[in-house]
């Protein structure tokens, strides 16, 4: 299994972005991203925690990408 390295929410977003996922609402500190096509993912935003690496492959599954897919766009 490969390791997967351990982002910043802001990186994840940053990421989504790059992939033309707009964010359509907050729910106190989870953002919703959605994409044209009908993708969609919930990026936790918690002040000074990380993305985990198996939160990151939930979000890669979510918007029915790899991670190394994901990875490439950051």
């Amino acid at each position: 299994m490969r390791k997967y390295p351990v982002l910043k929410p802001r990186e994840v977003i940053n990421i989504l972005k790059s992939l033309d996922f707009m964010e359509v609402r907050q729910r106190g500190s989870h953002k919703q991203f959605r994409h044209n096509d009908g993708r969609a993912t919930t990026i936790p935003y918690h002040k000074g925690r990380d993305i985990s690496p198996i939160l990151l492959r939930q979000i890669a599954k979510d918007i029915n990408l790899t991670v190394e897919e994901l990875l490439k766009h950051l």
